[in-house]
């Protein structure tokens, strides 16, 4: 770009050495993103989760390097206002013809949030507002590929689609499978295909979304001004051949796989706005937000997720209040009724009841951001110094915070800043849910309980604290783990059964008669601290009485430690084709 005069040194040096770190990053998160494709071919599981882990690591230990350069280089502490700001504007145009620039924006704000005290993050020293436009910026390879089934036939072109991908890899019965996803289709059109239009086409994003044992073919297909966004999951066998699985094509159904209650993907994309703005036009109620986090960038999903909490607070009048439900031992939680989250924070003083700290807790959370969610743990977005409108809180949600976590807590006659805070999807909790629910959408609940118990266990997740209002209704009806701090690894904890007591009155007593080490479980308790005497028990026994017995979560253990991976499907089973459609036909 062109330098114009008159501009400090320094700002132009500054300006080279935060593209050049987030050009470092972005570079980085590519080269292991598209590294996905050979890891999902060779089948190596374990690489799998640990690029998974890793990745997360990347865009802070990227920042704190940028940040050490302008100290050393520049002295950034003692840097004037005029410098910064020349910088910002030499940043700009320095991203005028650049591929990521949403994602440089966020990168200069972390690295300038490091060294500038809060008073600077206004729009003439971060950004506030993008300023670069993401609209229409080409890429190589393009975003997606289109392909045209009345030049080269429907099932020629799901074969090529398939094709360009590139795996190198036999499929078992390509041919079958192209005929399942064809079958598939019709059925869910009604037994018939609409009338064909001049703009007949199947769009696909160029590369596949990679996550767990899968990847994914995501696309749409367009027939006049309507579109059917679809999602073919790819799946490898035991002897290293592929195979397609099953066709999604309801909306929501495609929705559950960028849930924020998973694993991020992995994708190889050089212009992300291009993908986000894709799968917006396929899921247009998913916010933005999320789609970013679900790419992998979290960081650019936290970004526009404070500018959409910032906009809706301008264009809405409720207030923030004390969540409903029975109150934490460990986290104070808020909410906006007009905004899909909640806010918590951990406690000043934790009930000792509870036998952690702050600290604890907080790794425990970095735990489950680095871990496979299995579509069973909420995802978090964690956020320091949060500045919120003070006219918008409750007086009764003031004088909790004032009282039970004073330390994070700042105020101002306008504003309440927050130190530290999670956000996360706002879910119903279980045991509300459980108190409404009709006959059938409590058996419902109570199945799926055991089943995310049951999912986290195979995934190496112990809950610790498994009651129903540690655990949520999500909008697709799924139940979902969200109360950490008692979190432990599956291998970490010793499963044993309740010895015989020696007498009557010791078995009566209100203390155990026996030993217990720290990570010590009795699953035959569950039912005593779990489950009435009500249907919710008859429900409970009836489809996950063996999650009462210690032998099956020591053979859930002997699995893990034996190098298992699990395989867990983001559908239901019924939707599989080997489910679906009886061999040879």
């Amino acid at each position: 770009m062109l330098i114009p005069a008159g501009q400090h040194p320094k700002a132009i040096a500054i300006a080279h050495a935060l593209i050049e770190g987030f050009d470092r990053h972005y570079g980085i998160f590519q080269q292991v993103s598209r590294a996905a494709k050979q890891r999902f071919e060779t089948g190596d599981w374990h690489a799998v989760q640990r690029a998974a882990k890793e990745r997360i690591r990347f865009y802070d230990e990227r920042v704190d390097e940028c940040v050490a350069r302008l100290h050393e280089e520049f002295h950034a502490d003692w840097l004037d206002d005029d410098i910064w700001q020349q910088a910002k504007l030499l940043f700009i145009g320095m991203l005028v013809n650049h591929k990521q620039p949403e994602l440089a924006e966020t990168f200069f704000n972390s690295v300038c949030c490091k060294i500038l005290h809060r008073n600077y993050f206004h729009n003439d020293f971060i950004f506030v507002r993008p300023a670069i436009s993401t609209e229409y910026i080409e890429s190589d390879p393009p975003t997606y590929r289109s392909y045209y089934p009345r030049l080269g036939g429907f099932r020629g072109s799901m074969r090529r689609i398939v094709e360009d991908f590139g795996w190198q890899c036999e499929f078992v019965d390509l041919d079958r499978d192209i005929g399942f996803v064809i079958d598939t289709a019709l059925a869910h059109l009604g037994g018939s295909w609409p009338e064909i239009e001049a703009n007949f086409q199947i769009q696909v994003l160029s590369s596949a979304f990679y996550r767990n044992k899968a990847a994914y073919i995501i696309g749409k297909a367009v027939n006049g001004s309507v579109e059917y966004p679809f999602a073919v999951p790819v799946l490898r066998d035991d002897s290293g051949r592929l195979y397609l699985d099953t066709l999604l094509l309801e909306p929501r159904r495609i929705a559950v796989l960028f849930s924020l209650n998973r694993a991020y993907f992995m994708v190889d994309m050089a212009s992300p706005s291009g993908y986000v703005g894709f799968l917006r036009s396929m899921l247009p109620f998913k916010p933005k937000a999320e789609l970013y986090t679900m790419l992998g960038l979290a960081k650019q999903g936290k970004t526009v997720f404070y500018r959409d909490l910032m906009h809706h607070l301008r264009h809405s009048r409720d207030d923030f209040i004390v969540a409903p439900g029975i109150r934490g031992l460990v986290m104070l939680v808020f909410t906006l009724p007009s905004f899909p989250y909640v806010f918590k924070l951990i406690k000043d003083e934790i009930a000792p009841t509870k036998e952690v700290t702050k600290e604890i807790v907080r790794d425990k959370y970095q735990l489950v951001k680095q871990h496979d969610r299995v579509g069973r743990m909420a995802d978090t977005l964690e956020f320091s110094n949060v500045a919120l409108p003070k006219a918008r809180f409750t007086e009764e949600l003031l004088d909790e915070l004032r009282r039970l976590a004073p330390s994070l807590l700042e105020e101002d006659t306008h504003e309440v800043v927050i130190r530290h805070l999670y956000i996360e999807r706002r879910m119903e909790p279980l045991n509300l849910y459980l108190n409404r629910a009709t006959e059938g959408q409590l058996e419902q609940a109570v199945i799926d309980y055991g089943n995310a118990i049951r999912e986290l266990a195979t995934a190496n997740i112990f809950p610790g604290d498994m009651l129903f209002k540690n655990f949520g209704i999500t909008r697709y009806g799924r139940v979902v783990f969200y109360d950490y701090d008692e979190i432990e690894y599956m291998t970490d904890c010793h499963f044993r059964e309740i010895p015989e007591a020696p007498s009557p009155e010791m078995e009566m007593a209100s203390e155990p008669w026996y030993p217990v080490a720290r990570n010590d479980v009795f699953p035959e308790e569950f039912a005593r601290f779990l489950l009435g005497p009500t249907e919710i028990r008859r429900v409970f026994l009836q489809h996950h009485r063996d999650l009462l017995d210690p032998v099956f979560w020591r053979a859930r253990q002997d699995r893990i430690r034996a190098g298992h991976v699990e395989d867990f499907y983001p559908y239901p089973p019924e939707l599989r084709f080997c489910n679906r459609y009886t061999p040879g036909s």
